[in-house]
């Protein structure tokens, strides 16, 4: 009796597996209908090159906007390789900034700091906050409130690497973010 429980409950609990592995494959669903075999019909796409997947628009003027942030609004400040000195042709795009922040005081300013991909990533990091540290003082002693500004390093995050030497100058700024909450 002993032997036949056993090989009896090997019997069961070895059906019990091979069975339970064993499912019924879902049928694939027609890509015009939903789950529930419904038709769906297609939404109106309106305008696709004002709008994105993720909610930004791109104005005709290159100013890319989301319910957060404006970006590309102010020109950027550039810098010469392994520097974060602002060059005295560069305060005009600062000063901009900070009459911008006066005309609408209810907005912040992120100031996005950028390096070339030349360096280790430590490195740039470090360098695109010094830069990004320059253009802020430079704000302050314009009479821009501290709490209307922060940084934000991304080193050679986005970098053309090897790329060209006018690339690589376009690569080394500080970004003016406008942040709209």
């Amino acid at each position: 009796m002993n032997l036949i429980s056993r090989k009896l409950c090997l019997a069961l609990i070895s059906a019990t597996v091979i069975f339970a592995g064993c499912t019924k494959k879902p049928r694939p669903v027609p890509p015009d209908t939903t789950p529930t075999g419904s038709a769906i019909e297609p939404a109106p796409l309106g305008n696709l090159a004002d709008q994105s997947a993720n909610g930004l628009q791109q104005r005709t003027d290159g100013v890319i906007e989301d319910a957060d942030t404006i970006r590309n609004l102010l020109q950027p400040v550039y810098f010469d390789f392994d520097r974060s000195a602002v060059k005295p042709d560069q305060k005009a795009n600062i000063i901009a900034a900070a009459d911008y922040l006066k005309k609408t005081p209810q907005y912040r300013m992120l100031l996005e700091g950028h390096c070339d991909w030349r360096g280790t990533a430590e490195y740039n990091l470090g360098l695109g906050d010094r830069r990004a540290q320059a253009v802020k003082r430079l704000l302050q002693s314009l009479g821009v409130s501290p709490d209307k500004l922060q940084i934000l390093s991304k080193g050679s995050l986005g970098a053309a690497e090897k790329g060209s030497d006018d690339q690589m100058s376009k690569d080394r700024r500080v970004d003016f973010v406008i942040l709209k909450k």
